[in-house]
């Protein structure tokens, strides 16, 4: 039996499990009570067939939506557990800047439940921090949540294999060409892990996809590395026009 799992009893008799959105007692300490599960919003078929994007109408099988013919992604496809609103961004911020590590367990595993082709063959790759903010910070939330992934579809675990060369600002509310400069030479990967991205698939996993252009660095560096599959696994994806 592991460690945590003997403990579990103790722990939860000296901090009772609550609900992290709103404190409901609950019964297992990596979840959330009924009426918040109904809260978050899953990503529902029919989906564009290159990045998931969910149809609001009636489409033909295999469609693919306006901003991909549009613009067509680097990426190979998007596994997005939830839909960005108010509950899962609550979430979000508990696990990013609220030391709630814990709820990894949950949120990984919400994504690992829409990733059922990765296997042992797949490397889970988390998006990368620059090292002055995970020393703020004291850990990387993509990567909790690559673990968990990694652990539970049996994949290999890569945490390192991207590095963030420069630190980055915010990219809220700059444009697409404003992000590109932002992000230009930020993200590569690291020359101790070249030979295990050549030719491999790839997991790249990140708690919330925006507007994409931090995982596109990503998904970039990876395939000029060698890579031969890159999807993404998020928590939350940003689809306002869905929602």
């Amino acid at each position: 039996m592991e460690i945590g799992k003997a403990l579990a009893p103790l722990l939860d008799l000296v901090f009772p499990p609550r609900c992290p959105l709103c404190g409901t007692a609950i019964v297992a300490q990596n979840g959330l009570c009924p009426a918040c599960w109904q809260q978050l919003v899953l990503p529902g078929d029919p989906g564009c067939r290159t990045c998931a994007r969910p149809f609001t109408q009636s489409i033909p099988q295999d469609a693919m939506c306006a901003p991909c013919m549009a613009d067509p992604p680097r990426h190979d496809g998007i596994a997005a557990a939830t839909l960005y609103n108010d509950a899962s961004r609550r979430l979000v911020l508990a696990l990013k800047h609220g030391n709630r590590i814990a709820l990894s367990q949950m949120m990984g595993g919400l994504i690992a439940g829409r990733m059922h082709d990765v296997d042992a063959d797949w490397l889970v790759v988390p998006v990368p921090l620059h090292r002055w903010r995970l020393w703020r910070r004291g850990y990387n939330q993509a990567a909790e949540l690559a673990r968990v992934l990694a652990r539970q579809r049996g994949a290999r675990l890569g945490v390192a294999v991207l590095e963030r060369r420069k630190a980055t600002p915010s990219l809220g509310g700059l444009g697409r060409a404003a992000r590109q400069r932002v992000l230009s030479g930020a993200i590569a990967v690291s020359r101790r892990h070249r030979s295990v991205v050549k030719g491999a698939r790839i997991v790249l996993v990140d708690d919330v996809l925006t507007s994409g252009a931090t995982s596109d660095a990503c998904v970039v560096a990876l395939k000029r590395a060698g890579a031969r599959e890159v999807v993404i696994g998020c928590f939350a994806r940003v689809l306002d026009e869905v929602l």
